[in-house]
């Protein structure tokens, strides 16, 4: 199965400092969070949390793209995306 995104849902954890998201693998949900250091990397200014979710949302394909890939290397129960993974 291929990894899909029809869920354009995302929501802001504080605890994590992070936004999840949600793939899904045929009938598999794949939770995925994107730190937000990794959205302030392109994008100095993002420093609350609506501004974090403008910024996932003007990157969403791109990240969309770096979770496809870091899920094509092995399954995880969660997983959890850097600045390290959009280099």
């Amino acid at each position: 199965m291929t990894l899909a995104f029809p869920n354009r849902s995302r929501s802001y954890d504080a605890a994590r400092k992070a936004i999840r998201f949600l793939g899904y693998d045929g009938t598999f949900e794949v939770p995925f969070f994107v730190e937000v250091q990794a959205l302030k990397a392109s994008q100095p200014a993002v420093d609350n949390e609506t501004r974090y979710l403008a910024a996932f949302d003007a990157a969403r394909i791109s990240i969309q793209d770096v979770a496809r890939e870091v899920y094509s290397h092995g399954r995880k129960r969660l997983y959890v995306l850097t600045a390290y993974d959009f280099k």
